[in-house]
Formats: structure tokens, C-alpha cells, sequence
């Protein structure tokens, strides 16, 4: 799920080859071949749900994350929202992006105006109950396992040592949904060992395409840094496209999303191999695009506008 609207020839180009690192699926198992093709011209809104409001958020970590891992994605899930204190450009300013491009087009008179993520409760699997090789069936369980809400997101985070089918293939992470019980999930993995170069790229050279030179992680942590570029992804689809059938691109089956269709735009100028004109800490060298919560500093997708077609950054 991804982009602007008009795909240029460069920016398939950069897409498929050197964003390989952010490439993530939403509701089926999108291959990264179907990049090539050419997707249509409007990413369009389909009459179904999206997610507003106050949305509870459950956490599994599977396997083993340190305590300083946790707190880059923790942090992160708290600087998703407007009354974090942080100077623009923010990850907060992003969160609003999606709501202005998007959620607010979708709102009923009496319906919520704004959307906030609500920490509800973490889980630990530290000694991986299901094994250390995932099928993406016991990635729905794990995510039951959480014990998500109504309208909620379950988020389900495995360790650099865990596999899950396709992981590194054709994903870095999904969302999907539980019709039945009424809530949404997310997976993420952490590719520091099995392919830093494929899901946290810029932050490692990509195996494919431009061998341009990694740029320097702002949290000091090239798996944790990636894993949270591809939940801001998956986070996008997730609130825009819950069940697919709300804003999306293409085929049903491998929609582009919010984020999606614009894989591998971060910063203005960004072409193959090139993430964009980022911002660089003067002291540690390392390359964002959003403050957060804690004095944090992360790399967050590019939004495809709808209105213009073209993929929004923040810098």
C-alpha cells in the first residue's frame, strides 16, 4: 500500500530497486514484481471505513527486543498525536497529514473530528510460543492473542531472529483486519540480520539498484529505524483502508495506499536511490524528517495526495 497518484517512470524505478527497504503489503500479499506494472492515475476513495477517533492500541512483542528497542517504537506510537510536544517538522504534523488528506473527508456531522492512538496494553512473547518460523495465519493469532478492542489496532512486532513467511520476499510488514470481531492489525519485523538492505533502507545499502551510501540511523538502531518507517506505512493503510474498501490505488488485491504509493519518497527531490533532501543532526550525522516525543528524530514516508497526485513530504 503506497504514493502520488502519477507514478512517474523514476519513481517506479526508485520504488522497486532502491526502496525495496520500505516495500510492505497491506491485505494480500502484494509481490514486488507488480511495481512494475503501471497503476492508475487516482488513488480514490471506495465508500467503506476508516478508522477515527479514539483508536486503543494493543502490543505483542515477539521475541527478544531490549528495553531501549521498545522505547524507539513506544516513543514513536506516542508522538502520534497533536498535543505532543515537539518542533515541526514533527511526526505529529505527519499524523495530521493523514487526517487532512483523508480521515476528515470521510467524517458524519456527529462523527469523531479527530483521531488519537491510545496505548491499551503490551504482551511479551520473549521465548516465541509459536516457534521462530511464522506463517501469516499465527501473525492473525498473535495479533487475537493481544486481546485488541472493537475499533482498536493490534500491533504485532517480531525479533530479528523470527521469519515470517514472505518476510524479506515480498514484505517488511502487513495490515489486515478481523472482520468479524471488528478490529485491524500490524505486523512489522525487524530485518537488522535477514535484510536490512530490503526493509530498512535508506539505513543500509539496498541489495538492488544505486549503491549510494547508507545514511546514518537517527536512533542508532538500522532494524529498530527501519521497523519504524514500515509501521508509519503500515499505520497509514491501516487508518485509510481498514478492511479494503476505503482510500486506495489499483487492484483491490495489492491496492497502492496511502503510503504505499509513494515507497521510497521521504524528503523534495527524491529519485532512485535517493531518499530525498532530509534534515541531519549536526551531532550525530544522522538523517530525519520528523521530531517526536523525547526528543526523538524519525524517518516517516512521504503521503500521496489525493487532490494534487503527488507524494507529500514534510521537508
Amino acid at each position: 500500500m503506497s504514493s502520488p497518484s502519477i507514478l512517474s517512470k523514476t519513481t517506479l524505478l526508485l520504488a522497486l530497486l532502491a526502496s525495496l527497504a520500505s516495500v510492505t503489503i497491506g491485505f494480500q500479499s502484494r509481490k514486488l514484481t507488480e511495481l512494475y506494472q503501471q497503476q492508475p492515475e487516482l488513488l480514490t476513495y471506495h465508500n467503506g471505513a476508516v478508522l477515527r477517533g479514539d483508536l486503543p492500541i494493543s502490543v505483542l512483542w515477539y521475541g527478544q527486543f531490549t528495553s531501549a528497542q521498545k522505547s524507539i517504537i513506544s516513543d514513536f506510537i506516542l508522538s502520534l498525536t497533536v498535543t505532543t510536544q515537539a518542533p515541526n517538522p514533527s511526526v505529529a504534523q505527519w499524523w495530521k497529514t493523514i487526517d487532512r488528506f483523508y480521515l476528515s473527508k470521510t467524517v458524519k456531522n456527529n462523527g469523531p473530528k479527530s483521531t488519537n492512538m491510545l496505548l491499551a496494553n503490551q504482551i511479551t512473547d520473549e521465548k516465541c510460543s509459536l516457534g521462530r518460523s511464522l506463517s501469516l495465519s499465527q501473525i492473525s493469532q498473535l495479533a487475537a492473542n493481544t486481546k485488541p478492542r472493537k475499533g482498536g489496532i493490534a500491533l504485532v512486532f517480531t525479533a530479528q531472529d523470527v521469519t515470517v513467511d514472505g518476510f524479506c520476499m515480498s514484505r517488511c510488514g502487513l495490515h489486515s483486519s478481523n472482520k468479524k470481531v471488528g478490529y485491524t492489525y500490524i505486523w512489522i519485523g525487524n530485518s537488522a540480520t535477514q535484510c536490512p538492505g530490503q526493509c530498512a533502507w535508506p539505513f543500509h545499502k539496498p541489495i538492488y539498484g544505486p549503491q549510494t551510501p547508507a545514511l546514518v540511523a537517527p536512533n542508532g538502531d538500522v532494524g529498530m529505524d527501519g521497523m519504524v518507517i514500515n509501521l508509519a506505512s503500515m499505520i497509514a493503510g491501516a487508518l485509510t483502508n481498514p478492511f479494503g474498501d476505503g482510500f486506495y490505488q489499483g487492484p483491490k488485491e495489492a491496492p497502492l495506499e496511502a503510503a504505499t504509493a509513494c515507497t521510497g519518497v521521504y524528503g523534495k527531490g527524491a529519485f532512485s536511490g535517493y531518499a530525498g533532501n532530509l534534515l541531519v543532526d549536526p551531532t550525530t550525522g544522522a538523517s530525519y524528517n520528523a521530531n517526536g516525543a523525547h526528543g526523538r528524530k524519525y524517518l516517516v514516508p512521504a503521503l500521496f495526495d489525493p487532490v494534487t497526485s503527488t507524494c507529500a513530504t514534510l521537508v
